[in-house]
């Protein structure tokens, strides 16, 4: 295979250069998963890309190799549709929830898929909080198949679920920049059929190219503004929630413009131990679950099937969630 080509189209600069047909753009990336690209090309490719920016029929030609090349599940048994929460960004600013939103929808009978890093960089990772929690990862996908039909919930590495991902995301640390498989990763659903994918975008650009892929795919997701790169809602101030589903994308909550008028009681720290500590006493129902958190769940039991519409799913989380006051705390 013959790299100069694919670089000389998109390596002409953020002006010149042309994005790669969708056949193309999966046969390069393809090769790049796989291991089959020299250091030199790869990293030429990689800078190129990064420059140019992200096309959508050029990321669904990568996003299809990346299936072709991800170890795949069986949906579990049971009439509601699994949730597909993929943690790549971790905590630096504030507390890391993915983990609360995983086992409260475990917790509704909702079978959660985690995937994601261990290691953090310096970022609390989903994978660290779970620890904290008596919650391990899974060295396979089958592994992870007989966790979710076992109790509901599975935390797979990337490692495991499609390892030449894991390569690509590892070039970080020797480029010191991020690339496509970053964006990618992020849209990973292993199920072989009706998952829901929570899709998190780090900038409204990716809102744009996340819902046209999840749109152009047939897939089912709820979209929203990440916080931090993680697929939790913000709890000082909900983002927007988009579901999408049969070709549609139905907008379940508008987002709010301003921080919530009284604060939410949130972890006094961003590191796992008092994170983990923090989610306990919100399961336990000795402190509430923030209101946008409360509103993507309730968002999550509608896309998962578990609720017919959202007032019987706001009416549930409310009943299921809310918290002791202070003086009965």
């Amino acid at each position: 295979m013959i790299f100069g080509h694919y670089i000389r189209e998109i390596g002409r600069g953020a002006r010149g250069a042309r994005s790669l047909e969708r056949d193309d753009a999966r046969q390069l990336y393809a090769a790049m998963l796989d291991g089959g690209v020299p250091d030199l090309e790869l990293g030429a490719i990689i800078l190129a890309l990064r420059v140019k920016g992200e096309a959508p029929d050029e990321m669904l030609g990568f996003l299809a190799a990346v299936d072709e090349r991800t170890n795949r599940l069986e949906l579990p048994s049971g009439r509601v549709r699994p949730v597909v929460l993929p943690t790549y960004s971790g905590a630096r600013e504030e507390a890391n929830l993915t983990p609360l939103l995983a086992l409260l929808l475990q917790r509704f009978g909702v079978p959660v898929l985690v995937h994601g890093l261990l290691e953090g960089l310096g970022r609390v990772t989903t994978g660290l909080i779970f620890r904290e929690l008596g919650i391990m990862p899974m060295a396979s996908a089958a592994q992870a198949q007989a966790r979710l039909e076992e109790n509901g919930l599975a935390f797979l590495p990337l490692n495991a679920l499609c390892p030449g991902a894991y390569s690509l995301l590892n070039l970080r640390s020797r480029l010191g920049v991020r690339n496509s498989a970053h964006s990618l990763v992020k849209l990973i659903n292993p199920f072989a059929g009706d998952a829901v994918l929570i899709a998190p975008a780090t900038h409204p650009e990716f809102i744009e190219l996340m819902r046209g892929m999840l749109l152009e795919r047939g897939q089912r997701g709820l979209l929203l503004r990440a916080t931090e790169g993680e697929p939790f809602a913000n709890p000082r101030c909900r983002p927007r929630l988009e579901y999408i589903h049969d070709g549609m994308t139905e907008v379940l909550f508008e987002a709010e413009h301003e921080s919530l008028r009284v604060a939410p009681d949130l972890p006094a720290a961003t590191d796992a131990a008092t994170t983990a500590l923090w989610i306990r006493r919100v399961l336990d129902r000795q402190i509430p679950l923030p209101k946008p958190l409360a509103n993507q769940l309730a968002c999550c039991l509608v896309a998962s099937g578990y609720a017919e519409d959202l007032c019987q799913a706001k009416a549930v989380v409310a009943v299921e969630t809310s918290g002791r006051s202070a003086a009965e705390a």
